[in-house]
Order: structure tokens, then sequence, then C-alpha cells
């Protein structure tokens, strides 16, 4: 569960889990100062840490030498009633082409990935 608080600064949110906290804000475009992660940002950062993740378990459990994983996510908001997710994936290491695309394969089934391509729906807690 993540728990947000405004500050003192127009737009500047802190959020936490209750063990970390970061900062999030809106660009001075928008009337922010730009001084924490963008809402859409963090959708964004979601989605490339899990790929990154679970890419390494994957990697893992079939003990396959990856090096460093890179991934780079984008998110498109061009039309009205769709959203796209772009990535790129970066592996480092000395990995055949088998395993490369079997670690390929896995970046399009990360946890993240898996929920953000369900029906969403939203609801109000109580309070």
């Amino acid at each position: 569960m993540i728990t947000t608080r405004s500050k003192e600064t127009r737009y500047l949110v802190q959020f936490t889990d209750g063990k970390r906290q970061a900062d999030a804000d809106v660009p001075p475009i928008k009337g922010g100062r730009g001084d924490g992660f963008g809402p859409h940002e963090l959708l964004e950062a979601s989605l490339a840490c899990c790929i990154n993740m679970w890419i390494r378990m994957q990697a893992d459990q079939l003990g396959f030498a990856v090096g460093s994983i890179g991934v780079t996510v984008s998110l498109k908001r061009d039309h009205a009633q769709e959203a796209v997710f772009q990535y790129t994936v970066t592996l480092e290491g000395a990995l055949s082409a088998d395993q490369r695309a079997a670690l390929m394969l896995a970046a399009d089934d990360c946890p993240v990935r898996r929920t953000l391509s369900k029906k969403l729906s939203f609801q109000k807690g109580p309070g």
C-alpha cells in the first residue's frame, strides 16, 4: 500500500510504503516545480523495474549468465482512448541467441505488465 501526503510546495507530494519515501511533482509547465517524479513517470518506472527484475529472475532460474540489464519505458498517450507502453531491453553478457530470445520473451510476461493488461476498475475506500 502506498500513502501520499501533500507538502507545502504546490503539487509536491511525498509518497511512502511505510519504510521508504520519495517525492512526486508535476513539471513547471503544469504549475509544479518538477521536484519529484511525475505520476506518469511512476507508471513507466513500475513497468521498467518489473521487466528488469523479471528478466533477472528468469535468467537466475535458467542459469543464464546475464550481465547488466537495461530497460527503457515510455508511455504514449497520443490518442484519447489508448495508452501505449513502448519499451526496449538491453541485455549484456555472454548469452546465446536462444538465451537472449528466452529472456526477451520473459520481458513480455512480467507481473506488472500482466496487471496492466487486465481490465482495470477503481473503488473508493472508506473515509
